[in-house]
């Protein structure tokens, strides 16, 4: 069974960075596309970012210029890169793929 794992999450202060990982066990094919979505205090899930499967990117515009979505050396790995980190993104994250999500991992950015 496809089981999905992220991990990277924790805190930093505004203007910091931080990588999340979306990694993938079960999938003999990889990963494939992946999207990237957060949920901040009091608000809707909403997503962020993606990468689909021949590496097209897509961006938030709230996020734009400042996350990056990546593939790993495996095939079974997404990277966030989440840098000039502001008090506002701060949320708990979830990657979803393979029609899975998985348990999110909090970030914390505090001022």
């Amino acid at each position: 069974q496809v089981q999905l794992v992220e991990s990277g999450g924790g805190m930093v202060q505004a203007g910091g960075s931080l990588r999340l990982s979306c990694t993938a066990s079960g999938s003999m094919g990889g990963i494939g596309s992946v999207d990237w979505y957060r949920q901040r205090p009091g608000k809707q899930r909403e997503m962020v970012a993606s990468i689909t499967v021949v590496d097209r990117t897509y961006y938030a515009d709230s996020v734009k210029g400042r996350f990056t979505v990546s593939r790993g050396a495996t095939k079974n790995t997404v990277y966030l890169w989440m840098s000039s980190l502001k008090v506002d993104d701060t949320a708990v994250y979830y990657c979803t793929a393979l029609r899975q999500w998985g348990q999110g991992t909090q970030v914390t950015v505090s001022s």
